[in-house]
């Protein structure tokens, strides 16, 4: 356990975003591997995948809503010297996570095939998002445990395990794909199913170095069978903060679902360009969300120690922190990002989608910076809902205008952007003015 409530803040906002920045990078590496070698195989590959890996919002949803409960509880309980609760929120979202992971196997392979008929652009491009699914949604259901355990170890402090981890995991990946994706050194290619192998067998690795680390190494936070009866009082704690932020995760689900079906109408090769744009994009986002992440235990602790000056002062250092770094990479689309696309697809139609996707969307880069460090802020303070509330504004504004608009003569794919900068810049000023609402209810103690 990490004591996050003296010392620098800034240190310690840094301290735990570089190991968490690392491991969602490699995280992330698992869909651009996939996307690398999938890209070889043609458009209608790569669109299904990159419209199957959308449908992955929805199981990261219900992973948000277990690691955010989790966080924040017992990064509280740290901070207030409770032990015993940590130890409890803990092993409560273990017994949490086995729910989800068998929700997540029964709804992944149930929905997988209606969802890609409806967003594929031809049927050709819908069977390859269907098979790449059912070869990784058992890596997908496979993800809560790692969520659990990862969370817990966030919100004492610490965030190095989780990082190595997963690192150990792209690895495998990265190993696995081109054999299994192209058949290298086997001569059997599986195509787009190997692609979803791959990823399922890394990411089930993680999984048990991950429980040989608790079994080992952790000693504040320990793994009891005895006490994964479910608590339905912890439950509720947990599903209070962690449900709307799942939520949040639902709503990009939708809000990418309705950009697939917009543009799905200028065939594959517009899908599988948007698919390597919003690929790199979420690449790109990784320093920002990395930073709203780690507000959220340094906040938590702070805030269950009673000590209100400092988490204001994690949400101000969070944000410049933030936005410096979301300057820069905004500064970055601008200058190249046809080479940024090149990597992941060899058609000029594609590589010249997502570069225009990327050049337009990383203006509201700044604006995303501010989302994620509030998003992390409002988990440290218990109450999530404003999170949602700001997403829900987002897609209001978005998918109804953005499906009229494509309904008009002369509309082309470049008016999505446009009308995602607006909403974004909007979703951030409404985020910022209910932090201020929550910081003046939730830090009353201060007096």
């Amino acid at each position: 356990m990490k004591d996050l409530t003296q010392g620098p803040i800034t240190g310690h906002i840094v301290a735990m975003a570089v190991p968490i920045m690392i491991g969602m990078l490699v995280q992330t590496l698992y869909f651009m591997v996939d996307l690398y070698f999938v890209g070889r195989l043609g458009d209608t590959a790569l669109a299904g995948v990159s419209a199957a890996g959308n449908f992955t919002f929805a199981v990261l949803a219900l992973t948000q809503m277990l690691a955010v409960g989790t966080v924040t509880l017992i990064s509280h309980a740290v901070g207030a010297g409770k032990r015993d609760v940590a130890n409890e929120v803990f092993n409560q979202s273990l017994a949490l996570a086995a729910l989800c992971s068998a929700t997540a196997l029964v709804l992944g392979y149930a929905l997988a095939g209606p969802y890609m008929a409806a967003v594929g652009a031809d049927p050709a491009t819908a069977a390859a998002g269907v098979t790449y699914l059912r070869w990784y949604v058992p890596g997908l259901a496979l993800q809560f445990a790692l969520v659990a355990m990862g969370s817990a170890l966030r919100g004492t402090g610490i965030a190095k395990p989780g990082m190595v981890v997963q690192i150990v995991t792209v690895l495998i990946n990265l190993v696995l794909a081109p054999v299994l994706i192209a058949g290298i050194g086997t001569g059997h290619p599986l195509g787009v199913a190997g692609a979803g192998l791959a990823s399922t067998i890394a990411v089930a690795a993680g999984t048990l170095l991950l429980i040989l680390y608790f079994a080992r190494l952790e000693k504040y936070v320990e793994v009891h069978p005895s006490a994964w009866r479910p608590k339905l009082a912890t439950w509720k704690r947990i599903l209070d903060i962690g449900l709307p932020s799942g939520g949040e995760f639902a709503l990009m689900f939708v809000y990418m679902a309705v950009i697939y079906l917009i543009i799905g109408r200028f065939g594959a090769a517009a899908q599988a360009g948007f698919g390597v744009g919003s690929g790199v994009m979420r690449a790109v986002f990784l320093p920002a969300m990395a930073v709203g992440f780690a507000v959220t235990p340094v906040a938590g602790q702070n805030f269950g120690a009673r000590r209100a000056d400092r988490v204001r002062r994690t949400f101000v250092d969070g944000a410049l922190i933030g936005s410096a770094l979301m300057l820069l990479l905004t500064v970055l689309c601008q200058w190249r990002a046809n080479w940024l696309t090149s990597f992941f697809s060899t058609d000029p139609a594609a590589q010249a989608v997502g570069a225009e996707f990327l050049q337009y969307i990383s203006w509201n880069f700044v604006a995303s910076g501010l989302v994620f460090t509030c998003s992390g802020m409002f988990q440290a303070l218990g109450n999530t809902w404003p999170s949602i509330a700001s997403s829900g504004t987002r897609l209001l504004t978005f998918a109804v205008p953005a499906w009229l608009w494509s309904t008009q003569p002369g509309f082309v794919i470049h008016d999505v952007w446009y009308l995602s900068i607006a909403t974004v810049t909007l979703q951030a000023c409404v985020s910022l003015l209910l932090l201020r609402r929550e910081f003046r209810l939730r830090l009353a103690f201060a007096s």
